[in-house]
């Protein structure tokens, strides 16, 4: 089923005011885990904290080519949350008394990509890649550590980042079902690609959390198959959504 921008809006405001971090929790956490994760809980936190403007700029010229100017509040909200999971990485850094970074190759090459993308079928691919793997680091990370205040942190994450798979693959369908057939034809192996080889990128790029949180690269494929069963191959083999308000 699909949702209505505006059940969207709804769920976004409703949600932001869950309140499952308790900042009051000491950071119980060892130096060896530290060592283990810090590198990539500072990637992650520099990611999250994007302002948004060029997804904005791509969501405004959408919504209007569509004419669902709720669209844009929607993406708004929605950038609002992952800067919130930005926001709970960072003070979990300065807890432990580390440094938020301000540069990472991942997350420059991104900005690099996403600075040119004016296309809402590009962006929304690409952030149902992204959510994608932060589901699996995030779990991963959670794993990793004993200290409950991370946990709890990985936790609110997870459960925004189901949410917001969903919202993107069902806007994903929409756009993938006003294709020409010729054009549906070459995106099916296109979506397939870039989901598969960003990954890849990503493995490599965070393999020793995933590796602390129990994951070899088998398994971690296994589990990228998964997704891409429950998201871009569903959209590209047929469309079962049933849009309401």
């Amino acid at each position: 089923m699909i949702h209505t921008s505006n059940y969207w809006i709804g769920h976004f405001k409703a949600n932001a005011f869950q309140k499952r971090v308790d900042w009051d929790k000491f950071p119980e956490i060892s130096e060896a885990e530290i060592n283990t994760i810090l590198s990539s809980l500072q990637a992650w936190q520099l990611g999250e904290t994007s302002e948004g403007l060029h997804l904005i700029a791509a969501a405004t010229k959408y919504a209007n080519k569509v004419n669902d100017q709720a669209y844009i509040e929607a993406i708004k909200l929605f950038i609002k949350e992952e800067q919130k999971h930005g926001g709970n990485l960072g003070r979990y850094l300065d807890k432990i008394n580390k440094a938020r970074i301000k540069k990472d190759w991942g997350d420059s090459l991104f900005r690099k990509i996403r600075y040119f993308n004016t296309s809402m079928e590009l962006w929304t691919l690409a952030v149902i890649t992204v959510e994608s793997t932060a589901q699996i680091f995030y779990q991963a990370l959670k794993n990793a550590t004993n200290c409950s205040l991370l946990k709890q942190i990985c936790t609110d994450i997870l459960i925004d980042e189901a949410y917001h798979i969903t919202f993107q693959t069902e806007r994903m369908d929409m756009i993938f079902q006003h294709k020409s057939s010729f054009s549906k034809l070459w995106r099916a192996p296109a979506y397939k690609v870039f989901f598969y080889a960003t990954s890849l990128l990503v493995w490599f790029a965070h393999k020793k959390i995933f590796n602390a949180g129990g994951l070899d690269f088998k398994s971690y494929c296994r589990k990228m198959r998964y997704k891409y069963a429950r998201t871009l191959k569903t959209i590209t083999a047929t469309s079962g959504y049933i849009q309401f308000a």
